[in-house]
């Protein structure tokens, strides 16, 4: 019987402890590359605020969280404020890309390794 879907086990394909180390590594290394594409993105939205300030008024008051409160300054004390997060921001993003550089290729090496051994019987 060979049912579209059905697995069939492959005698072939045998999975050393080595083999198994690399692909939690691969797997560790893939969940942390995500967390910190996902802290690039939240760390981008900074742009998106200083976009959205230059709609206020300039004698409007704009609410400014500082660490767990909110504090109400005009807009040049604003824009003041979201230049330098965005220069501390900026240097995070440069650190973060890089981190993520590094684990690519980590990720890369791992999977060329894991492909030619096992060629379409692993998905990563």
């Amino acid at each position: 019987m060979s049912g579209k879907g059905t697995f069939q086990p492959d005698s072939d394909v045998h999975i050393t402890y080595e083999d198994q180390q690399k692909i939690n590594k691969f797997a560790r290394l893939n969940a942390k590359w995500e967390d910190l594409k996902d802290e690039v993105k939240s760390k981008e939205n900074l742009e998106e605020a200083c976009d959205e300030i230059a709609l206020f008024d300039d004698d409007e008051k704009i609410p400014y969280l500082v660490g767990e409160v909110f504090i109400y300054q005009n807009k040049e004390t604003t824009d003041q404020c979201l230049e330098e997060a965005k220069r501390n921001t900026e240097n995070e993003i440069s650190d973060l890309k890089s981190q993520i550089g590094k684990l690519r290729d980590m990720m890369d090496d791992l999977k060329s390794h894991l492909y030619g051994k096992f060629g379409s019987h692993i998905n990563l």
